[in-house]
């Protein structure tokens, strides 16, 4: 099972850790839309969802949009985010774990952001979410997911501290060279009456090494899978793990 995030953890993600989705989003929909299938189908699946700011960039796009997430606090903050496509039936936020889940539709997209796959506990839970979102993805559809590599998280090993009236956090980061990478979140948040709760969540990411990765999505019906840089999704790699992060395409 995926990790979950308590209330003022996800109030921090949702005030703070938003631009990501919007560096992404745009790169990802317009590889998609070049795709035979992306051209007329805009359906999305936004895996591991958190607080929706991917979601809402597809939807102002005019996606149907399916968001997933463990976190009932991430959930909370997506549905906000996103009142007016929730209510006029265009987006649904759902509860689920992203290494074993079933919907009741498929999608032409599934996207995972901010290497969100990397929270899950072990290969084994990636090879299930491989095997889950084929089951979900149409035929001809794509399945786009960035990854924190072992190159990536060896930079961890620091400390860094934002502020602002609504929040103060520590993050201090830990990797030793092995199979997890560690961080610790800490600080206050501020509430509705203008007081602050302190609050304390600590994550980790799992490494995976690349070559294991795209094996197992063939292995799990994916036709074809590469891996790229944002900056240019078409174009695959040669040495991905010399990447600090890097992005996944799979085709269905």
């Amino acid at each position: 099972m995926e990790q979950g995030y308590n209330s003022a953890f996800a109030r921090v993600y949702n005030l703070w850790w938003t631009d990501f989705a919007r560096e992404v989003a745009p790169r990802v929909r317009e590889y998609y839309e070049h795709t035979e299938i992306g051209a007329t189908d805009h359906t999305l699946l936004d895996l591991c969802c958190g607080t929706g700011q991917m979601s809402r960039i597809f939807l102002e796009h005019g996606y149907r949009v399916t968001g997933l997430d463990l976190s009932g606090a991430m959930l909370e903050h997506a549905v906000a985010n996103n009142s007016e496509y929730v209510n006029t039936g265009q987006a649904r936020f759902v509860q689920g774990d992203a290494s074993a889940y079933a919907l009741d539709e498929q999608f032409g997209l599934v996207v995972s952001s901010f290497g969100s796959l990397n929270h899950l506990p072990s290969f084994e839970a990636l090879r299930g979410c491989f095997a889950c979102t084929r089951a979900v993805t149409k035929a001809g559809g794509t399945f786009i997911f960035d990854l924190n590599t072992r190159s990536g998280l060896r930079r961890w090993n620091n400390v860094t501290v934002q502020d602002s009236d609504d929040a103060m956090v520590m993050y201090r980061g830990i990797y030793d060279g092995g199979e997890k990478a560690y961080s610790r979140v800490t600080g206050f948040v501020r509430d509705e009456d203008g007081r602050y709760s302190r609050f304390e969540q600590t994550t980790y990411n799992t490494v995976y090494e690349l070559d294991a990765v795209r094996a197992a999505l063939l292995k799990t019906g994916w036709r074809d899978a590469h891996f790229a840089r944002n900056s240019a999704l078409a174009a695959p790699l040669d040495e991905p793990e010399r990447e600090a992060r890097i992005f996944v395409v799979a085709s269905g």
